[in-house]
């Protein structure tokens, strides 16, 4: 059983209070990760402004090539994990055995943040829209003429992550190339991808002191949001309800995504219907970007009916089967629960879970230890239907028609849409609704991202604000 501490800045801590994971195949326990608590957590985040100093003190040229070689080392290099060193297959099973995750999406999620980390100047280009990068040694450009100032909001950043896909932690990684210092609260079931890539930062000789490692209870989670100068939390509505009007929080939540139909593309829904599959299931389903309804001016019936036949045919496999297209729940009770509240919707009218008519068997999958969802479309007669804006940890969308002059006040927060149109005032409607924030136009699902854009938030705005900036110097003497 490994043996995975927690990293304070500089300091390796085992703890006497552990949390114990186990596979979700067997229940064996697979690893012990020490636990901190509270006063730890306060303790290193009051010495963070000498920590931030040391980075700052870096060029970034330095720390983009250190990017390039942590990325290396990621992928390649047998890294230290606790009283071990892992394989980037070996940390991968380990990911799959205690998340649930099949072991397929583990290792093209991961890819995702080897990604970011050998395409670190691409990136964070995008999000500074551009600017010289030299902006995070001197804090000014005055590229094109004009002066522009930043400076930092916070002497650490802090992150609370999930145990779901290993791809979120592609959000977080930019953050040392903007020159501040990390402090990464993992999720319960998912110590293995942070802790990799910090160990693939230190191998690559960014300073120990500048990285923290803090797995912690619920408390403890909720001292990192409050003692970090800015920070950023996943979770559902409700979890993430308390930090809403926070603006030192940024929030990953709930996506409900969507593809929307125009009048000129409804027609051809067959046409997209490839499209339409890879939004509501890729990756099983679980991401925010997952499209989680589809709204149509017509042919809704037909619509939810081709999409559930492409779907039906999904079956539960081994978290270890390559042709794995959904993942089964670490914990049971979970997917029952999940379960439960979509038959509960159903029991209000005007809405039938057509995949389940179709395939003619029930939705929930339990084998042993293990629970899986199969994919779900439920065709809604409306949007007031209780089912017509939910989002669930697996494939599922609810069908939804209504007309396009209206359909853009109705679907509510989205955080990744498809505009299935090539209407040039429908386009223009799209590109002003506020209520989208990631918009792709034309034939690209929800689903695929460009890692170079904002997502819920910009990380180099939350880290850094704009100043005004005048210099005046003394004139020579005579």
């Amino acid at each position: 059983m490994i043996q995975i501490p927690a990293l304070r800045f500089g300091k390796t801590y085992t703890s006497l209070e552990k949390a114990t994971l186990v596979h979700h195949v067997t229940g064996e326990p697979v690893a012990e990760v020490s636990q901190v608590t509270g006063s730890m957590i306060a303790r290193d985040v009051s010495n963070m402004e000498r920590a931030h100093k040391e980075l700052a003190a870096i060029p970034v040229r330095d720390i983009l090539a250190m990017y390039k070689k942590a990325a290396d080392y990621f992928l390649n290099a047998a890294l230290p994990c606790g009283d071990t060193e892992l394989t980037f297959d070996q940390y991968t099973r380990n990911l799959s055995a205690t998340t649930g995750s099949a072991l397929v999406f583990c290792d093209r999620n991961a890819r995702k943040v080897h990604y970011v980390l050998d395409n670190i100047e691409e990136v964070i280009g995008g999000l500074t829209r551009g600017m010289p990068i030299e902006v995070l040694d001197q804090g000014y450009s005055t590229a094109g003429g004009r002066m522009q100032a930043f400076y930092p909001t916070t002497n650490v950043f802090g992150a609370v992550l999930p145990s779901n896909s290993p791809g979120v932690h592609s959000l977080w990684v930019p953050t040392l190339a903007f020159k501040i210092p990390l402090l990464l609260k993992p999720g319960r079931e998912e110590p293995w991808t942070p802790y990799r890539v910090l160990q693939a930062f230190l191998k690559a000789g960014v300073p120990a002191s500048v990285l923290g490692f803090l797995p912690t209870d619920h408390a403890g989670s909720a001292d990192i949001l409050r003692l970090c100068g800015r920070s950023m939390a996943f979770g559902d509505d409700r979890s993430m309800a308390p930090y809403k009007n926070d603006h030192r929080v940024e929030i990953h939540g709930t996506g409900y995504s969507k593809i929307i139909f125009g009048e000129d593309q409804a027609d051809n829904w067959e046409q997209h219907l490839d499209l339409l599959v890879e939004a509501v299931a890729a990756n099983g389903g679980r991401a925010c970007v997952n499209a989680s309804a589809i709204w149509t001016p017509r042919n809704a019936d037909a619509i939810a009916t081709g999409l559930a036949q492409r779907l039906a045919g999904v079956k539960a496999r081994p978290w270890d089967d390559p042709n794995c297209e959904i993942s089964a729940f670490a914990k049971p009770e979970v997917a029952e629960a999940i379960n439960a509240m979509v038959d509960e919707g159903l029991k209000t009218p005007d809405a039938r879970d057509v995949t389940q008519e179709l395939r003619g068997t029930p939705r929930l999958v339990k084998e042993g230890r293990c629970a899986w969802l199969l994919p779900t479309i439920i065709r809604c007669d409306g949007p007031e239907h209780p089912l017509a804006n939910k989002e669930f940890l697996f494939p599922y969308a609810s069908v939804i028609e209504y007309p396009q002059y209206d359909v853009l006040k109705r679907i509510g927060y989205t955080l990744a849409a498809t505009a299935l149109t090539d209407d040039p005032a429908f386009i223009a409607e799209c590109m002003a609704c506020a209520n989208i924030e990631r918009l792709n136009i034309g034939p690209l699902p929800t689903n695929r991202l460009t890692w170079d854009q904002p997502h819920e938030g910009n990380l180099f705005t939350h880290l850094y604000k704009q100043r005004a900036l005048q210099h005046a110097r003394k004139p020579a003497a005579v």
